[in-house]
Order: structure tokens, then sequence, then C-alpha cells
């Protein structure tokens, strides 16, 4: 007897370590892949045989919900931890980059959950409740520090999840921030960290010589600047098409 009870906690042990494995390599998988990956492919990267993976998940749909359960529950534990911090108004923000910074890899599964094919499932829903139920009481507790605008409700921040991801997507994975992801959580705040000079009016009203226009806001390229009219905003009209056509886009998942 006393063998079996010590073989039967190795096994759980093994078959709790399997399953880590499996999650972590279909989260790489899929980053990389998308969710045409197939389930001997994440078998592969996870050093495991095809029917350890159905044993764990039957399907490609459990894999992907788990994955996604996975990646949701971590935001939750992460808002929660970050409700002990002594200064909730940077944790706040500090979560919000986390959230924009690390979504864009996970595109196709936002677009999975978004999609009619009976999504979000129900193990799933939960894990996103847990979420805003995590990242509302950090919301509040940095409102009542006054880091936080007052009129600012759950939902909003999770409309600019979506938006900012968005915009982050067009960044590299090891970029930092984008700047236009930056000012609008500075908007959030009750006191803004951009200082807007006040316009300055030249005589002929035109740019100063030496004034630098804003990159473009999808390639990041220089802007080159026009005799007359109005300034150009894109480098070129392949990328204005291409801003047009992300607007139109369905938003994303924000807490995927």
């Amino acid at each position: 007897m006393a063998v079996g009870n010590s073989a039967e906690p190795a096994i759980r042990s093994d078959a709790r370590r399997n399953r880590a494995q499996i999650l972590a390599a279909a989260q790489r998988a899929l980053a990389e892949r998308g969710t045409t990956v197939s389930l001997a492919e994440v078998a592969r990267r996870a050093g495991v045989g095809a029917g350890t993976v159905h044993r764990h998940f039957p399907t490609k749909t459990d894999l992907l919900e788990a994955v996604m359960q996975q990646r949701v529950d971590g935001l939750a534990a992460l808002a929660a931890e970050h409700l002990t911090d002594p200064d909730p108004g940077s944790a706040f923000f500090a979560l919000c980059t986390h959230v924009i910074v690390t979504t864009p890899g996970n595109k196709d599964l936002c677009d999975l959950v978004q999609s009619d094919d009976g999504w979000p499932r129900a193990l799933l829903r939960g894990a996103g409740n847990r979420f805003h139920r995590a990242l509302g009481a950090l919301l509040a507790s940095a409102q009542r520090q006054g880091a936080v605008r007052p009129d600012v409700v759950v939902t909003d921040v999770l409309d600019i999840f979506t938006g900012c991801v968005a915009i982050q997507r067009h960044r590299r994975a090891e970029d930092p921030l984008a700047p236009a992801v930056a000012l609008i959580l500075d908007a959030l705040r009750t006191r803004p960290l951009s200082v807007t000079e006040p316009a300055r009016i030249d005589r002929n009203e035109t740019l100063e010589s030496n004034e630098i226009p804003a990159p473009c806001p999808v390639c990041s390229a220089p802007v080159r600047r026009p005799a007359t009219g109005r300034p150009a905003r894109y480098c070129s009209p392949a990328c204005r098409q291409k801003a047009h056509r992300q607007r139109s886009s369905p938003r994303l998942f924000a807490g995927s």
C-alpha cells in the first residue's frame, strides 16, 4: 500500500507538469502561427506525446479555451496583486501598460473570442468576470487616491484597451509603449503628465523651418511636409488606406 500511495502523488505531479508544459507551448505556438497550429505541433514543442495532449485537451477548442483562461486569469491575479500596492495610481497605470503591451501577440485568440462560434464559453466568461472585478477594484482605489479621473468606469478602460492594443500591434514586441498609447493613458489621469504649451501664432501662420513633423502613425516613417495646404499625417497613400481599414475593423476583446 505504501508504494501505491507514493506513486499516485507522483503521477498527479507529472500530469500537472505536462499540462503546464502543454499550455506554455501552445501559447508560444499560437502567438507565432495563430489558431491554425495543430495539436501535434503543440505536443512536439511541449516535448510530450500527442496522446498526452489529447488526454488533457481532447479537442483544439478545449486547448484554446484553456490558453485563454490562463491568460485572463493571469491578468486578474496581477490586478489583485496590485491592490496591495501603496501607490494605487502607479499600480493602475502599470497594469494598463502590461495589458496593452502583452495582448497583441494573442491576436488570433482575441479574434476567436469575438466570433459567432459559441465563444466565449462559460469557463472563459468566469475568468473574464474575475479580471473585470479586480480591474474595477484597482480603478476605484486609484480614483480614491486622486490619480485617475472620477468619471472613468471599467467599461471605459476596457474600450481603451481595445483601441490601444490595435495601435500597439503595429510595433515590434520589444518596442516600448507607442507614443499615441501613452497619450491616451495620460488622458485618464486627473492631472495629465503631458503639458501642452499654448499654440504660437506666427505672423505668416506657417511652421517654423526647424520644426520637425510627427512621424507616420502607421509605419513611423518620416512624413514629408507639403509646400501648401494642410500638413500631411501619413507618409503615403498606402499607409492612409491601411489606417482607414484599421479604424473600420471590428473591436477586439479587451480582456484577452
